[in-house]
This record gives C-alpha cells, sequence and structure tokens, in this order.
C-alpha cells in the first residue's frame, strides 16, 4: 500500500466536458475582448484592473426555473379562472330549473284546488236540487193523499166509471212513428237502476230517461224536468197519447216526469229502491201531461 492512500484528496469533482467547455469559450471571449482593447489604447493607458462578473451556469439554471415556474403559475391561474367560471354557470343553470320547478309545482297545486272546489260546488248544488225535489214530491204526494182521502166517499163510484172509461179508450190507441219509437225506448229500460244525474246507458234519473227516449226519436228535449214540463202543448189525463210527457208537481216546476206508454200506463225512472218501472196511472196519479209530437 501507498504511504499516501490514508491521505484524502483534496481535489475538487471533476465537471463534465461540456460544461467546462462552455466556460472556457465564455472566459476566453471576455479576455480576448479585453486584449484587444488594450492594444487599441494609448501606450501610457493605464491597465484595466476592473473585474466582470460572468454568470455562472447554476444562475442561468435558475432563471430557466424561474420562467418555467411563471408559466405553470399563469396557466394554473387561467385554469382555476376557467372553472370559476363554469361552476357559475352551473349554479345558475340549477337554480333556474329548481325556480321554474317550483313554479310548475305551485301552478299545478292551484289547479289542483281549483279543481277540487268545483267538484265540492257540484255536488253540493247537486244534493241541494235532489233534497228539494224529494220535499216537493213528498208534500205533493201527502197533498194527493189527503185530498183522494176527503173525496172517497163521494166520488168512488164516478171515479171508477172515469177511469175504466179512460182505460178502455186507452187500450185502443196503438203507438206510431215516433210515438213508437219513445215507447219502445222507454219499455226496453225497464229494471235498470235509478242515479240521481244518470243519463244511460243502464242507470237513469226521471229527467235523464225521458230526455233519451225523446232523442231516439230524433227530438232534442232539455235535461231539467221542469224544463222538459214547460214545453209543448198541455193536455188533459184523460186525452192522452202514447209518448206523452206525464209530470209531478206544477207544469213550469215539476220535480219527476215518466212517459205515457199507453194502456193507462206509463214507464218512469222512479226512485233507487225500485229504478225504472212501468206503473199504471192509479199508482201514483201525475199532476198533469204535455204533448211534444
Amino acid at each position: 500500500m501507498s504511504h499516501t492512500a490514508h491521505i484524502p484528496s483534496h481535489r475538487k469533482p471533476r465537471r463534465s466536458a461540456s460544461k467546462l467547455a462552455l466556460r472556457a469559450g465564455v472566459a476566453g471571449g471576455v479576455l480576448g475582448t479585453i486584449a484587444v482593447a488594450g492594444a487599441a489604447g494609448p501606450a501610457n493607458a493605464e491597465p484595466v484592473t476592473e473585474t466582470i462578473e460572468m454568470p455562472t451556469l447554476g444562475s442561468l439554471d435558475a432563471a430557466g426555473g424561474l420562467a418555467s415556474a411563471v408559466a405553470a403559475s399563469a396557466e394554473a391561474s387561467q385554469q382555476e379562472a376557467l372553472d370559476q367560471n363554469l361552476q357559475t354557470l352551473e349554479d345558475a343553470a340549477l337554480h333556474k330549473a329548481a325556480k321554474e320547478a317550483k313554479k310548475a309545482k305551485a301552478e299545478a297545486e292551484r289547479k289542483a284546488a281549483a279543481e277540487r272546489a268545483e267538484k265540492a260546488r257540484l255536488k253540493a248544488e247537486q244534493e241541494r236540487k235532489e233534497a228539494a225535489e224529494r220535499a216537493s214530491r213528498d208534500a205533493a204526494r201527502t197533498q194527493l193523499s189527503t185530498t183522494s182521502s176527503s173525496n172517497d166517499s163521494g166520488s168512488s163510484s164516478s171515479d171508477s166509471g172515469s177511469t175504466a172509461s179512460e182505460s178502455s179508450s186507452s187500450q185502443t190507441q196503438a203507438p206510431t212513428g215516433s210515438a213508437a219509437a219513445i215507447v219502445a225506448f222507454a219499455r226496453a229500460q225497464i229494471g235498470d237502476a235509478y242515479v240521481s244525474g244518470g243519463t244511460g246507458p243502464n242507470s237513469w234519473d226521471c229527467s235523464g230517461l225521458v230526455q233519451a227516449a225523446y232523442r231516439a226519436a230524433g227530438i232534442d228535449l232539455p235535461r231539467i224536468s221542469y224544463e222538459q214540463s214547460s214545453m209543448g202543448t198541455e193536455v188533459s189525463l184523460s186525452n192522452l197519447q202514447p209518448g206523452d210527457i206525464l209530470y209531478w208537481g206544477s207544469r213550469s216546476g215539476s220535480y219527476h216526469v215518466a212517459i205515457y206508454v199507453g194502456g193507462g200506463k206509463y214507464v218512469g225512472a222512479q226512485n233507487p229502491s225500485s229504478g225504472v218501472v212501468e206503473h199504471t196511472m192509479d199508482w201514483d196519479t201525475p199532476s198533469g201531461a204535455v204533448r211534444i209530437l
């Protein structure tokens, strides 16, 4: 072993050839410039003693890294601005959609509430009319019953003769034309249910049945009983023809209607318990009759 092997080396690490060449070139250029300047100057000129500090490779590398950092920071700032702008647009779109959805929901709830209120009003109006019709019908029947009882002793024989005569006369009648169509339609509905406001095809109220029967003959009638009994010409109960409309109550304020079918009988939608039935005239004597045909 060499006697100097244990002594650590004091030499600086060797630089790469490229870096040494670069530094040598820079230094050579600077010294050449100084030498030319000295040769061109006067002989008695003082020697240049100022030392020029040349940039090193480390400072050049630092400047490049700073430029890259500035560029990266600018790019990051631009991206952040774009992200914020996109987020703002998304928030605005969501807010607008939520506002429109809230408005649509409020409008739907308003319409639903209006529909419920209208249905409730119509139902209450229908119930009021039905109650009025029932009350009027009951009052009329009570009055007719009282009148009939008071006159039974003095008029039973004459009434029997008159009824027999009317029945005999009615039985000879045979409906034809429009009357036949009306009677046939009314009798075809016997057994159907009575439903207030019913207009068929399997459930009726009194005026709904009369209106449909006349429509089968090509004749349009109003929907309400008192409007139907106000039409046509009033006829007496002793001069009825098939197809005539019978009414109960006053002509302009009737609460029930039916169709005379001949033979001293009529067909009508009476009430929920009996439905559409055929009865004789003395089962529930009508107040009057009108002729449309």
